[in-house]
């Protein structure tokens, strides 16, 4: 029943970058990002952070989980406090953290990610699914990590809660300057957000580069399971049909613009 998940697979993050890592269910995507912090030790291969090791004698696994901060699919689903506060200071508490700064920890990552402070003290049970979310997402960012990995960050949610993580992760880049590693099967997801994408397919990395570059790989990407956006489709449906457009927009406003061009001209 053996089965190999990852293979000959070899890719670097920079500080700073927002990479989109998708792929067909199977694929390899958490697989893989659950070596970036050590869940998983590769069989063979070496995984850095900071050009270090992670997995060299001399070399604490919990320093580097504090570093690279996971953010699993259904989060949620692993709050046990009975209140919002014991379930988002968990992680800080167990770093040694004091008292003080614990509370400081706390407000910090809950006025983050969006909820109120008189949440505090309320049943994360009793929350809607997008709060009871933003809560699992305070608990990592109340760590302080560098390094932010989110599996499906908006798998279950409603469109309004969608929305709200997705606005969050986008703050969580530009303004805290985090690095964001997003794994999603949303092409329009992705589209919005990343730098950088780099798609898996049958445990190997199949393409990487920036968005623009991949969903010109239109008919490949459907052939393992995924597509493009479907703004970006609609522009490469025009251009075959012998429209003057520019098939490389893969965002809503900027196919608007695209759009908006072709009628000016016509």
């Amino acid at each position: 029943m053996e089965h190999e998940a990852l293979r000959n697979v070899s890719l670097a993050i920079e500080d700073g970058e927002f990479v989109g890592l998708i792929g067909h269910t199977g694929s390899g995507k958490s697989t893989l990002v659950q070596h970036f912090n050590g869940l998983l030790k590769p069989t063979a291969g070496k995984v850095y952070v900071d050009d270090v090791d992670i997995f060299s004698k001399d070399v604490s696994l919990r320093s580097i989980r504090q570093k690279v901060g996971m953010v699993f699919q259904y989060p949620e689903y692993q709050l046990f406090g009975e209140t919002v506060f014991e379930d988002v200071a968990f992680g800080p508490k167990n770093m040694g953290v004091s008292d003080s700064e614990l509370q400081d920890r706390v407000d910090q990552a809950l006025t983050l990610v969006g909820l109120d402070l008189s949440l505090k003290e309320r049943s994360p049970f009793e929350l809607s699914g997008g709060q009871k979310r933003k809560v699992a997402i305070a608990g990592v960012l109340a760590m302080q990590p560098q390094i932010l990995i989110l599996d499906e960050p908006t798998a279950g949610l409603d469109p309004k809660g969608r929305d709200e993580v997705l606005s969050l992760v986008a703050h969580l880049h530009q303004k805290e300057n985090k690095t964001i590693v997003l794994v999603s099967h949303s092409m329009e997801d992705v589209a919005r957000l990343a730098q950088r994408l780099v798609v898996m397919a049958h445990g190997e990395i199949a393409l990487e580069g920036p968005p623009e570059v991949i969903f010109r790989q239109a008919d490949y990407l459907e052939a393992i399971g995924l597509g493009v956006p479907q703004v970006t489709r609609l522009l490469q449906v025009l251009q075959k049909r012998g429209f003057d457009v520019d098939p490389d927009h893969y965002t809503i406003e900027s196919v608007e613009g695209e759009i908006v061009r072709l009628l000016e001209t016509r």
